[in-house]
């Protein structure tokens, strides 16, 4: 779910507080509280973000993963940080 759907939902739910059964608020509830828990500290563009989680669903893995992955890529590629060195022998995931 995206930020903007909890919140939608929430909305709906203050609209309609009278007609939801305790079990449904407390799910809407408990939803809020993860997305509120596992809020970014960095805002993106609406697009940067659809993208973002566009390409992590594709691999499989978190938006905050792909963030960590990407950036430093782009600091070892521009000298910030030192290149990595993978050792031959060892085992990875994936193909070239």
């Amino acid at each position: 779910m995206t930020r903007l759907s909890v919140a939608e939902e929430l909305e709906s739910a203050a609209d309609r507080i009278a007609d939801m059964t305790r079990a449904d608020l407390q799910i809407i509830l408990r939803r809020a509280s993860l997305m509120l828990r596992n809020v970014s500290g960095v805002p993106l563009e609406p697009a940067t973000a659809d993208t973002l989680d566009s390409i992590a669903a594709e691999m499989k893995i978190s938006r905050s993963d792909l963030i960590q992955i990407v950036l430093r890529e782009w600091l070892e590629t521009n000298a910030y940080l030192p290149v990595r060195m993978i050792d031959e022998e060892s085992e990875i995931d994936g193909s070239a």
